[in-house]
């Protein structure tokens, strides 16, 4: 494990190994005491979107956001395996670097599933798993043709769909935030981005949820859809925050950081 560079905050960088060999880079904050956070960005995101999250509770608690293989400043030339569950062993090897117990992972949109995953193969070190927006789409309920459909804008023209699914799921952020957020996502590399949205789309939470004995909370946008609520009700607690959009914990940053101190206080 390597520190490095001091961030905004006082959160500074720091690197460990994926389980492919590549360099995962994470910011951490906080001190020792409390119950310790790991934020997980979605599909062609990255750490400094919980910038927010960082800052509200690095007080009170151990704080680190971890920038995914591929995405932000983290490598992938060692990984082949594009998949929500290949990405729970970035989660895993962070939670390992770390040093945590009884960590609580948040995830947003794919970063849910994922951290989902990882906590289903690392139960003893996860006490709880915190879902943002993570079911905008309808995981496990969407068909061959659905996943087709989704997909097909990305392959025509990966910058263009970027936009429209930011226009179209940004809520509230002002137009300088979509841009940006714009320009961020669409740098991903399609060579593993386009593998990884594949693999999302036909990623089911059952054997997750079956399997998970921690505790799962959602807060969720305005978004989520009916049939993703029938799926996550008999397996989570959802929190809802009224007018957002996807990007909630960006969009809403009070207003989420309120929600996730109340799943806090409730573990």
């Amino acid at each position: 494990m390597t520190c490095s560079n001091t961030l905004p905050g006082h959160a500074h960088s720091m690197a460990t190994t994926s389980p492919h060999g590549d360099r995962l880079v994470l910011a951490r904050g906080g001190g020792d005491a409390g119950r310790p956070l790991l934020f997980v960005h979605g599909w062609t995101c990255r750490r400094d979107h919980w910038s927010a999250q960082m800052a509200a509770f690095a007080p009170a608690h151990p704080v680190a956001a971890l920038d995914l293989s591929g995405h932000g400043e983290s490598g992938c030339r060692g990984r082949g395996d594009w998949s929500v569950t290949g990405l729970a062993g970035d989660v895993q090897a962070a939670l390992a670097a770390l040093g945590w117990q009884d960590a609580v992972l948040v995830g947003h949109s794919m970063g849910g599933a994922v951290a989902l995953e990882a906590a289903l193969r690392v139960s003893e070190r996860v006490a709880a798993v915190v879902l943002a927006d993570s079911f905008v789409l309808p995981y496990g309920d969407l068909t061959e043709d659905d996943a087709r459909a989704i997909e097909a804008p990305f392959h025509a023209d990966f910058a263009a769909a970027i936009d429209g699914l930011v226009e179209q799921t940004g809520g509230a952020l002002s137009a300088a935030e979509k841009d940006s957020l714009k320009a961020g996502m669409a740098a991903a590399d399609p060579a593993w981005a386009l593998p990884l949205w594949a693999d999302l789309l036909r990623w089911t939470p059952d054997t997750a949820f079956a399997g998970i004995e921690a505790p799962i909370h959602a807060i969720n946008g305005a978004l989520i859809p009916e049939v993703a609520r029938q799926r996550c009700a008999p397996h989570l607690s959802e929190r809802l925050l009224p007018g957002a959009g996807h990007f909630l914990q960006m969009e809403q940053p009070a207003a989420f950081n309120r929600s996730l101190h109340e799943v806090l206080a409730a573990l």
